[in-house]
C-alpha cells in the first residue's frame, strides 16, 4: 500500500512538474541542433528531483530543522502577512516571494491544487528551482564557449555543445543542490537567481558597449540576488563587476607598436607601464599562466583601470549601484543578517580558503583524474629530471614536445626568452648581437624566465601562508561543535579537532587539492612537461600568441622586434561576427568534425584571478564552516572548467602500432576523443553520493541526546544531512 502511495504521489508530482517546466525546456532547446538531447537530459534531472522530493515528503512530512522557520514564514506570506517576521531567520524573503509567484502561476493556469502553501507544496518550489537552475547553467555554458570562441574567430556559436548539455545536468545533480531540492531551503533558488544574473553578464560581454536597458536589467537582477541571500553581493559586484571591468579594458584595443631594444630595467618597466595604461594588458589563457603571469596580469589590469576610469565606470556602474543599495540596507538593518545577529557576526576566517579545495576535489573527483600525470610531470620538471626522448610529432606543434613554457636558450653568451607570451620563439642558431643588458635587467630576466625560482618561491610562499593560517586563524564555531546532525561535525571531529599535528599535516591535502582544482580549471596546462601538451586544448602557442600577452620581462633584440601581427578581438558591436556566412559554415563544419573544439578552451588568467578573489571575499567573512556556503563557488568553477579529451598514446618510436580503430577498444577510444569521458564518471559519482546521503537521511533517524544522555528536541527523530 505504501508503495502505491509513493508511486501515485510521484506520478502526480511528475506530471505537475513537467507541465510547469515544458515551456522553459522548449525555450532552452529552441534553435539547437539536438533539442531532444537537451529535453531528455533536463527532464531526467527533473524526474530525479521529483523522485527525491516524493520520498522526502512521504518519509518526513513535517518541517525539519531550518524548515521550522522557513515554512511558517512562507505561509504568512501566502496569507498576505508581509510585516510579520521571525527573528530567527537571517536571510531575506526572496525564497518566500518566489513561492508566491509559483502559487500565482498555478492559479493562472487554473490548477490551484498544484500549490497550496503546505509543507509539501513549498518544498516543490525547489524542484522547479532546480530545473530552472539547470536550464540557466546550460545557457551560461553556451555563452562562455561563445565568448572564448570569439577571442580568435569572427563567428558566434549558435547552438549547445554536448559538453554544455552534460555539464548543465551534472551541475543540477551536485549533491548539495540536489539534496536541498527536496526541502524548503534557500540554496537552490538563490543559486538559480545568481545564475540568471551571470547569464545577463555574459550577454553584456558579447558587445563592446552595453545599452541602458541592459544596465537597468543588471541592477534589477543584482538586487534580486540580494533579496535571496546577502552574500550574493560578492558574486554580483566582485565577480560579475570585476569581469566586466576586465572586459571594458580589453575593448580599448590600442594600436600595436614594436618594442624597442632596451638595456635597463627602468626603461623596460617604463615601456610596459605605458603599454598597460593604453590597454595592452597581459592576460594569457589560464592553461599557459605561470605564477608571475598571474602577478603581471593583476598589475597590468590595475594600471589600465587607473588610467582609463571613465571606460571602466561606464561598464560597471550598474554593479556599483547594487553595491550602494546593499550598503544602504546594511545601514538601515544595523548589520548584514536580518535576525539572530549574535550568532552571525562577520569574522575574518582565512582558513575557509584552505577548506574549499578538498571540498571541490571530493565532489569533482572524476574531473581531477587527468591531473595525476601533470602533477607527476611538474615534480619531474621542478627537480630537473628529463623525460625520455620522443620521436618528432608530425602535427604543426610550435614547440618541442615536453618543453616547458619558460626556458633559457644560450647561444654565444646570449640569453633569450623562449615563450608564448606575445613573442616569437628564438632559436639557438640566431647569431644577432643584442645590446648588453644592465645587471638589474639581467637579474630580473633570469628570475622571471626560469622555472625553478618562480615555482620554488610560489611553493614556499603558499606553504608558509597555509601554516600561518592554520596556526593563527583556525576557528571552530560553536554551532559546528553543538550540532551532530551535520556531516561537518564529524569532519571536524576526526580532523581539525584531533590536535595541532593533524592540523598542520592537513596542509598537504590542502595544497595538492588546490593544485589539482586549479589545474582542472586551466585545462591543458603549459607549466608541465607532459607528452600530452602537444594536443593542448588552447589554440595559442609560441608561434601563435594570444591577443592579450604582454609580459614585462620579454627582451626585444635588434633583429627580433615584438610581434605585431596578432589582432585584438573584433568590435562585437559592428555586427561583423554575424555577417560572415562562410565563417559560420566553417565553424559548423569544425564542430561536426570535433564536438569538443569549442568546449576545450580554458578561460583567461584574469577570469581565474577574479574568481579567486570573489571566492575569498565571500567565504572569509563567515566564521561557520558550512558546506552550503561553497555551493556558488563550486557552480561557477564548474561552469568554467574546459572539456578534456582522451589523447593519442602512440609508441615512443612514433610508429602507428597500437589499438586498431576497428576493435571495440579502438572504437571506444575514438568515441572518447570527441566526448569528455569525465562527464560520464562525474554523473555516476554525483548520483552515488546523492543515493548514499539520501539513504542515510531517510532510513537512519536517531534520537538526539546531549552529552549527559538527555533526549533533546522533545524526542523528535533527527536525521543526518549536509
Amino acid at each position: 500500500m505504501a508503495a502505491n502511495i509513493h508511486f501515485g504521489t510521484f506520478s502526480a508530482t511528475s506530471l505537475a512538474a513537467l507541465s510547469l517546466s515544458v515551456p522553459l525546456l522548449l525555450f532552452v532547446s529552441r534553435g539547437a541542433k539536438q533539442p531532444l538531447i537537451i529535453f531528455f537530459s533536463l527532464s531526467s534531472v527533473l524526474l530525479s528531483s521529483v523522485a527525491w522530493f516524493t520520498l522526502v515528503s512521504q518519509t518526513v512530512p513535517q518541517p525539519y530543522l531550518d524548515e521550522i522557520f522557513h515554512i511558517p514564514q512562507a505561509q504568512r506570506y501566502c496569507e498576505g502577512k508581509f510585516l510579520k517576521w521571525d527573528d530567527k531567520i537571517t536571510t531575506p524573503p526572496g525564497l518566500y516571494l518566489f513561492s508566491i509567484l509559483v502559487q500565482k502561476a498555478a492559479n493562472i493556469t487554473g490548477q490551484p491544487w498544484l500549490f497550496t502553501c503546505g509543507a509539501s507544496s513549498l518544498r516543490f518550489t525547489n524542484v522547479l528551482g532546480l530545473i530552472v537552475l539547470a536550464s540557466l547553467a546550460l545557457l551560461c555554458r553556451i555563452e562562455i564557449e561563445s565568448r572564448l570562441h570569439e577571442a580568435h574567430s569572427s563567428t558566434r556559436l549558435k547552438t549547445a555543445s554536448t559538453y554544455a548539455i552534460h555539464t548543465a545536468a551534472n551541475i543540477a545533480l551536485f549533491p548539495l543542490l540536489f539534496f536541498f531540492s527536496g526541502l524548503y531551503y534557500t540554496d537552490v533558488i538563490s543559486t538559480a537567481v545568481v545564475m540568471g544574473a551571470f547569464l545577463n553578464h555574459l550577454k553584456r560581454t558579447g558587445r563592446d558597449h552595453s545599452s541602458w536597458m541592459s544596465d537597468v536589467m543588471t541592477i534589477v537582477l543584482g538586487i534580486a540576488t540580494l533579496i535571496m541571500r546577502q552574500t550574493n553581493v560578492f558574486w554580483v559586484v566582485v565577480w560579475m563587476g570585476g569581469l566586466e571591468a576586465v572586459h571594458a579594458i580589453k575593448t580599448l584595443r590600442p594600436k600595436r607598436v614594436n618594442q624597442p631594444s632596451m638595456t635597463s630595467l627602468g626603461e623596460q618597466l617604463k615601456f610596459y607601464a605605458w603599454r598597460y595604461s593604453m590597454g595592452d594588458v597581459h592576460d594569457p589563457p589560464l592553461g599557459r599562466a605561470w605564477p608571475d603571469d598571474m602577478l603581471f596580469t593583476a598589475i597590468s589590469f590595475g594600471i589600465a583601470a587607473l588610467c582609463n576610469p571613465a571606460r571602466v565606470i561606464r561598464q560597471i556602474w550598474p554593479y556599483i549601484s547594487v553595491l550602494i543599495s546593499f550598503a544602504g540596507f546594511v545601514l538601515w538593518n544595523g548589520g548584514v543578517v536580518l535576525g539572530d545577529k549574535s550568532n552571525h557576526v562577520a569574522t575574518i576566517h582565512v582558513a575557509q580558503m584552505l577548506y574549499i579545495w578538498p571540498f571541490f576535489a571530493f565532489f569533482s573527483l572524476p574531473l581531477l583524474l587527468p591531473c595525476a600525470v601533470p602533477l607527476l610531470d611538474a615534480a619531474i620538471a621542478l627537480f630537473g629530471i628529463k623525460n625520455p626522448p620522443r620521436a618528432a610529432d608530425s602535427s604543426n606543434t610550435p614547440a618541442p614536445i615536453g618543453s616547458p613554457k619558460k626556458q633559457s636558450v644560450y647561444s654565444e653568451g646570449r640569453t633569450v626568452r623562449n615563450s608564448d607570451t606575445g613573442s616569437l620563439s628564438r632559436s639557438s642558431h640566431d647569431h644577432s648581437t643584442p645590446a648588453k643588458l644592465s645587471p638589474a635587467l639581467r637579474i630580473a630576466f633570469q628570475i622571471f624566465n626560469s622555472s625553478i625560482p618562480i615555482w620554488l618561491l610560489y611553493l614556499l610562499a603558499t606553504l608558509a601562508a597555509s601554516a600561518a593560517v592554520v596556526q593563527f586563524n583556525t576557528i571552530v564555531h560553536p554551532f559546528t561543535l553543538a550540532d551532530n546532525r551535520h556531516y561537518m561535525f564529524y569532519i571536524f571531529r576526526y580532523t581539525i579537532r584531533r590536535g595541532h599535528l593533524v592540523r598542520f599535516l592537513l596542509i598537504i591535502p590542502y595544497t595538492l587539492s588546490r593544485w589539482m582544482v586549479w589545474g582542472t580549471l586551466a585545462g591543458c596546462t603549459d607549466w608541465t612537461v607532459s607528452p600530452c601538451n602537444a594536443s593542448c586544448s588552447s589554440r595559442y602557442g609560441i608561434l601563435n600568441p594570444g591577443p592579450f600577452t604582454s609580459h614585462p620581462f620579454w627582451i626585444a633584440y635588434a633583429s627580433q622586434p615584438r610581434r605585431t601581427s596578432v589582432s585584438y578581438p573584433k568590435d562585437m558591436n559592428s555586427g561583423a561576427a554575424l555577417s560572415s556566412s562562410e565563417a559560420d559554415r566553417q565553424a559548423q563544419d569544425l564542430e561536426e568534425d570535433d564536438p569538443l573544439a569549442f568546449s576545450s578552451e580554458p578561460v583567461s588568467t584574469s577570469t581565474g584571478l577574479v574568481f579567486l578573489l570573489t571566492t575569498a571575499l565571500s567565504l572569509m567573512t563567515a566564521p561557520l564552516v558550512e558546506p552550503r556556503y561553497f555551493i556558488t563557488p563550486w557552480v561557477m568553477w564548474r561552469l568554467l572548467v574546459p572539456a578534456w579529451r582522451v589523447q593519442d598514446h602512440r609508441p615512443v618510436n612514433g610508429s602507428s602500432d597500437g589499438i586498431s580503430t576497428r576493435s571495440f577498444g579502438g572504437q571506444l577510444i575514438a568515441f572518447f576523443k570527441w566526448y569528455d569521458v569525465r562527464l560520464v564518471l562525474e554523473t555516476t559519482w554525483l548520483m552515488a553520493i546523492n543515493v548514499a546521503t539520501g539513504y542515510i537521511f531517510l532510513t537512519k533517524p536517531y534520537a538526539w541526546k546531549d552529552e549527559n544522555g538527555q533526549v533533546l528536541d522533545g524526542g523528535q527523530l533527527q536525521r543526518f544531512m549536509w
